[in-house]
């Protein structure tokens, strides 16, 4: 993976992407990566190229190489299970997982409202994706601030609105 560029930011939004990398390269089978605010928008992104600091077009077109898309069936899944657990008077989501013929779907809840979605290889180790994922949504549950979520939102914007 390409880092995208966290020149600007503060620490604290600079180790949430390292964090991030750090899921993206060290657990076999991840594919993409994406934090999702609670309303919806990206916040952190595994593809380079939805950086803000990244130059040029995107490389993938479509489900299987746009964050973009990623972080918008993130925050869909996690409305509708949400949604279903009120229904259901089950509590709060803590972990979805979709499991197809051609790759896996995770979805995390985030202390703060915010959402970490994970697409994998169908062969991924799903409990060790789950675990990874356990540890930085506790790393980086309680730095994700108001601040920093704006922050975050800002350094997204520009690539969102060429989407």
């Amino acid at each position: 993976m390409n880092a995208p560029s966290t020149y600007g930011l503060s620490t604290e939004a600079r180790n949430l992407h390292w964090l991030l990398e750090n899921l993206v390269e060290e657990v076999p089978g991840v594919r993409s990566v994406a934090v999702v605010s609670s309303d919806g928008l990206m916040l952190l992104s595994s593809d380079p190229e939805q950086s803000a600091a990244a130059p040029g077009p995107a490389a993938h077109e479509g489900p299987r190489g746009s964050s973009a898309d990623l972080a918008t069936i993130v925050s869909g899944l996690g409305s509708l299970t949400t949604g279903a657990a009120k229904l259901m008077e089950a509590g709060i989501v803590k972990q979805t997982m979709v499991a197809m013929d051609e790759g896996s779907l995770f979805v995390m809840a985030i202390s703060d409202g915010s959402l970490l979605g994970v697409q994998a290889a169908p062969d991924c180790d799903m409990n060790i994706v789950a675990y990874h994922m356990a540890l930085f949504v506790g790393r980086a549950g309680h730095v994700l601030t108001p601040e920093l979520r704006s922050e975050l939102r800002k350094s997204m914007e520009p690539r969102q609105a060429e989407q």
